[in-house]
């Protein structure tokens, strides 16, 4: 089986189109370092480390300090795709990210996106 594309992209080549679609919408970087960093246990220190090694999806994720248990509860459709219904666990991780990224463009309140009760 061939592993998609985007698990060897590597995190820093993707990060700023997150920011760029937030900051597009009024929103900002550390929003979007908040919700990478509720999603996966890194502090800023780590993550400024994954860009500068050019660290690739799949490292990124399973290399996470703590995946948060809450990302279950994360639903909706990204790409035409229900996040829920992800079956291969890299891919979801990433769709889960792509989620929360959409809700912050799209206006949603930081408690919402982070699931916070």
């Amino acid at each position: 089986m061939t592993k998609h594309r985007i698990y060897t992209m590597s995190f820093a080549s993707v990060y700023p189109h997150y920011v760029a679609k937030a900051e597009k919408k009024g929103r900002t970087k550390a929003e979007v370092d908040e919700i990478i960093r509720w999603l996966t246990g890194y502090d800023d220190k780590a993550l400024a480390g994954v860009s500068e090694n050019r660290t690739d999806f799949e490292t990124f994720f399973t290399e996470a300090p703590e995946m948060n248990p809450a990302r279950d509860l994360i639903k909706g459709v990204v790409c035409g795709v229900r996040v829920e219904e992800v079956e291969e666990p890299t891919m979801r991780e990433i769709r889960y990210l792509d989620k929360l990224i959409d809700e912050l463009a799209k206006g949603k309140a930081m408690e919402k996106i982070l699931r916070k009760q």
